[in-house]
Parts: C-alpha cells; sequence; structure tokens
C-alpha cells in the first residue's frame, strides 16, 4: 500500500511533468508544427469541429485566417477557460462517446495529436465520420524508427514519442502505428484516405525516406480523410 504522504508529495513534485490531468494552467504553445498543415486543409468559412482542442490555440488560428464557424470539445477545465478567454465556442465533453449532433452538423472534425489518449479511440473515429463530411486526424506514430530502437537497445518503454514524458505519466494510453490506424480505419469503413501529409524537413533523402516508408520514419502523420456516402 503507498503511503497518502508519499504519494502527495510525488504528485506535487512532478505536476510540472504529467499530461494525464490535461492540465494547461502553466501554459501551452500556441503555435505548433502540425497547425499550419491542418490550416491548409480547410476550405475558408467552413463548419469545423476540434474534438479535445485543449487551450484553443488551433481553433482560434483557424477562425482568424480561416473564418471558420468553429465548435470545440474539451474535458479539461484549464483548457476550457482558455477557451472562453478566447471567445471560442467550447463545452466540456468527452469526445470518445456519442456526441450531441446530428449527422453531418459540420464540413470538418479534427482530432489533433489526442486519439492515442482517450479510453474508445474507435468510437472517436465512428463519431467524427458520423458528424463531418471530412476528418483529419494526427497522432504520433508509435512504430517511428527512434522509437524501435529506444526499445531494442534500451529494454524499456521507448520515449521518442512521449513528448518528453514517462510511461506512468503519460496520458498516451494507446500506443499504435500507422499501419495499426489503417487496420482500424477498414474496420470502422466508408472513410477514404485523401492524402497524408506530415512536417518537411530541409533534407530531401529525408523526406523521401518519409513518404516512402511513413510506418518507419513518419513521426507525426496528418490524415485527410472523407467520408464514403
Amino acid at each position: 500500500m503507498i503511503d497518502p504522504q508519499f504519494q502527495m508529495n510525488s504528485n506535487s513534485q512532478n505536476v510540472s511533468n504529467d499530461n494525464r490531468n490535461y492540465d494547461y494552467s502553466s501554459g501551452y504553445s500556441e503555435n505548433r508544427l502540425e497547425y499550419t498543415i491542418i490550416k491548409d486543409l480547410i476550405e475558408p468559412r467552413s463548419k469545423v469541429i476540434d474534438l479535445g482542442c485543449g487551450n484553443g490555440a488551433l481553433l482560434s488560428l483557424l477562425k482568424s485566417e480561416k473564418q471558420i464557424n468553429e465548435t470545440g470539445i474539451e474535458i479539461s477545465d484549464s483548457g476550457l477557460a482558455f477557451c472562453k478567454n478566447k471567445k471560442l465556442n467550447v463545452f466540456k465533453h468527452t469526445i470518445d462517446s456519442v456526441l450531441p449532433f446530428e449527422d453531418n452538423s459540420f464540413d470538418y472534425s479534427i482530432c489533433n495529436v489526442t486519439i492515442q489518449m482517450v479510453m474508445y479511440p474507435e468510437v472517436l473515429l465512428s463519431e467524427m465520420k458520423r458528424i463531418s463530411k471530412y476528418q483529419i486526424l494526427s497522432f504520433p506514430n508509435f512504430a517511428y524508427y527512434k522509437n524501435r530502437l529506444d526499445l531494442l537497445l534500451k529494454g524499456r518503454m521507448p520515449k521518442p514519442m512521449l513528448f518528453d514524458y514517462k510511461w506512468y505519466n503519460t496520458g498516451h494510453i494507446h500506443q499504435f502505428s500507422f499501419n495499426d490506424l489503417f487496420d482500424l480505419l477498414t474496420e470502422i469503413g466508408a472513410l477514404k484516405v485523401k492524402e497524408i501529409r506530415f512536417a518537411k524537413t530541409d533534407n530531401a533523402a529525408k523526406n523521401f525516406l518519409i513518404q516512402t516508408f511513413p510506418n518507419l520514419f513518419m513521426p507525426i502523420p496528418i490524415l485527410s480523410l472523407e467520408k464514403i456516402l
């Protein structure tokens, strides 16, 4: 049995590097590499929902530069507070359960580097398909070559795609690869991959390897999907 006092002290020491509670109060990036790529996939003045929208940084960017009609869902109270301060239309709800929207309510549904953090990723994807014509999905590829080498050489939970967290204090509860995602898309059905993007490097050879062998070399794939009617 863990001593409660030890647990309290341990939690207080590690709270700044623990993303299991999705706490945005200590600050959060307003600009990430995938934001520009996702923005380019969105048509102006579209109806867009961001599932797991965090502090609303992506929604703010899309609202400012694409004039979207925005909706966001976030479970973190600190994330909701950020969104409220930005005057965004965001409310609290789980994203891996039935969503309170009619079929085809949106042009785009987005889930950016969050699907690995939910209990029911298959429900999340199915709901994205139900409520929108297009789906944009990004995730950390667990089969990335640095992960493979870390496990092979050190014999432990790979760290490269945990974004500086540890196996016990990360919210990444469903690690999966590029190939795993394609298996899930097949199971769900009626979703077509329109294109796959990634943050390109300055090295043409690296970009070639990433495009040719995505399951091995693409760290964060960004997929643009379309519902097949």
